[in-house]
């Protein structure tokens, strides 16, 4: 069922695999306040519907902010999502060399400065990484 949808973010949940399917956003540096306005109603669903595993879909992800940006995006959701208590997020990568070279280097950031009490890990395909959420 839709939670939340907006033109950045969609938000799809199914209570019987309390799996939270999220759309990872176009990054524009001209929507970084937008974006950070949606994370915060993502975080606060999670919260409210005590969600425990995440599937973020960067597959369609567009970008055209700097690195620095794309990690302060990066940070603020892993950080809003650590208020939560959510045990498993998987991220479905970008088919974008690119935007998935930059999102590596995020989560090496992430994971030398923030002691994550989730796991992360990446998949290249969704069914995958939903069957490592239901394991």
């Amino acid at each position: 069922m839709i939670l939340f949808h907006n033109s950045i973010l969609k938000l799809d949940y199914s209570p019987a695999t309390d799996i939270l399917d999220v759309g990872y956003p176009d990054l524009h540096d001209y929507m970084l306040s937008e974006i950070k306005h949606s994370i915060d109603i993502l975080i606060d669903t999670v919260k409210n519907y005590d969600v425990k595993k995440v599937i973020l879909d960067s597959s369609r992800t567009v970008s055209s902010v700097s690195s620095e940006e794309s990690r302060e995006i990066a940070v603020y959701l892993a950080s809003g999502l650590m208020k939560t208590r959510v045990q498993k997020v998987a991220r479905v990568q970008s088919p974008s060399s690119d935007i998935e070279e930059r999102a590596q280097g995020n989560i090496r950031h992430i994971n030398e400065s923030i002691q994550l009490p989730f796991q992360l890990q990446n998949f290249t395909s969704k069914e995958v990484a939903i069957e490592w959420l239901k394991a």
